[in-house]
């Protein structure tokens, strides 16, 4: 299951992580983010050791998200050493989130 990243947790968990974290930011009443979400459920749980993978609610959370100037959910940002290196805005499938994470891992496919 994916972490919940809150306004509070951000930088320790993931700014100041050693991995590489995947953020998806999303809120209860968006259709696509309801399609994204179970994906970024599933890489949580195939990742548990190589990346930090949570949600930010967006309503709950306005802080991380006019920081990072999130404006289309869903967003999902790739950061790594504290620095986002990726994005996907909008709902995409699983592979494409993979293959970005992949890559940030060194992973040859």
């Amino acid at each position: 299951m994916a972490l919940e990243f809150t306004n509070d947790n951000f930088q320790e968990v993931v700014l100041d992580s050693e991995k590489v974290a995947i953020v998806d930011f999303w809120a209860p009443w968006c259709g696509p983010c309801r399609m994204v979400g179970p994906i970024i459920d599933q890489l949580a749980e195939e990742y548990p050791d190589d990346a930090v993978i949570g949600k930010v609610n967006v309503d709950d959370n306005g802080e991380i998200s006019m920081k990072y100037g999130v404006r289309n959910i869903p967003t999902v940002l790739f950061i790594k050493g504290g620095e986002v290196v990726d994005k996907l805005v909008g709902a995409a499938p699983k592979s494409q989130y993979e293959a970005k994470l992949q890559a940030l891992l060194g992973v040859k496919s």
